[in-house]
């Protein structure tokens, strides 16, 4: 464990790790990012198949989130093109690290550019530098492969495996989750954001052997597809069954009773069954209120930053 400063890292992709990462610093930690490059839709992944860089998206999201707050940099790194020929649809903070990804020689210089140049207050690490296409197998038996048609599945997810099988973590990722004292793992979604990164070599087994504090913040809301009807214990099923068995202390969870979600909302239940099936694998688990009620899907801040004071 360190002394001092305490170093948090953030493990994951897609919308919900940046609110995290604005936790943690608010919390006063070293705070760096592991993200996924599974991800092959929308803007990263018609850079990635046009141009053969990583996928920069959520990169790109957590860079601004660590940004100084306010960043009109940030702002603008955010902004999505509504139109034009082949720019319709693209965020100018991809293009940027794509643009910075070919005169810096590489995607993690790129980023490490882009650090410096929004006067980030932490780092942001691919989890690995291979080109790595997601597969996966719905509880039908039936395969699907890439990770937007995964997302998109039309049952729920079973198991999912990486192309090439057993990529090696980028160093640094690994590093840092071997010197944290704390990680958080989560929120996203669970088949396509988080387990990702624990396909890779290296990553799982440098939490496993983290003495940090290594906790799961489970999502508020299922996917519809990839995780229907799932509850936050088979949530936590799939994580143990992807490489993190030994690898969670604590699972935070949404308490459904202090805030209902609305009807048209699969919630990812936690009653006293659930939260029990959790606690029988040994874990601790924390059950509050963290919905953002104005987006019923997400976590809100400032709920989340509550929560994890008390456990980080």
């Amino acid at each position: 464990m360190t002394s001092g400063v305490r170093r948090a890292v953030a493990v994951g992709g897609g919308t919900g790790l940046p609110t995290v990462l604005r936790c943690l610093l608010d919390l006063g930690m070293e705070t760096s990012a592991v993200v996924t490059m599974a991800d092959d839709g929308g803007s990263s992944g018609l850079l990635r198949r046009e141009l053969g860089i990583l996928p920069p998206g959520d990169a790109r999201n957590c860079l601004v989130a660590l940004a100084e707050p306010g960043s009109l940099l940030g702002r603008v790194l955010q902004y999505r093109f509504p139109h034009g020929d082949g720019l319709a649809g693209h965020a100018l903070g991809n293009l940027f690290l794509a643009a910075l990804t070919d005169i810096m020689g590489g995607f993690p210089q790129a980023v490490a550019a882009a650090e410096g140049l929004l006067g980030a207050r932490g780092h942001v690490y691919p989890s690995t530098l291979e080109d790595v296409v997601l597969h996966a197998m719905d509880k039908r038996g039936r395969p699907v492969s890439g990770q937007a048609n995964i997302a998109r599945s039309s049952a729920p997810v079973a198991r999912v495996c990486a192309e090439p099988e057993d990529p090696a973590a980028y160093p640094p990722a690994s590093e840092s989750l071997s010197r944290a004292d704390v990680v958080i793992v989560g929120p996203g979604s669970l088949f396509t954001s988080l387990i990702p990164n624990f396909l890779v070599r290296g990553i799982a087994e440098a939490l496993r052997g983290s003495e940090a504090r290594r906790v799961y913040l489970c999502n508020v809301a299922n996917q519809r597809g990839e995780t229907s009807a799932m509850d936050a214990a088979d949530h936590v099923d799939a994580l143990l069954g992807h490489g993190l068995r030994d690898a969670i202390d604590v699972v935070i969870v949404h308490d459904s009773e202090k805030y209902r979600l609305p009807d048209e909302v699969d919630p990812v239940r936690a009653d006293a069954r659930v939260l029990s099936r959790i606690a029988d694998l040994g874990m601790e688990v924390v059950s509050a209120d963290l919905v953002d009620e104005a987006h019923p899907t997400r976590h809100s801040q400032e709920k989340l930053l509550s929560a994890l004071r008390g456990v980080a």
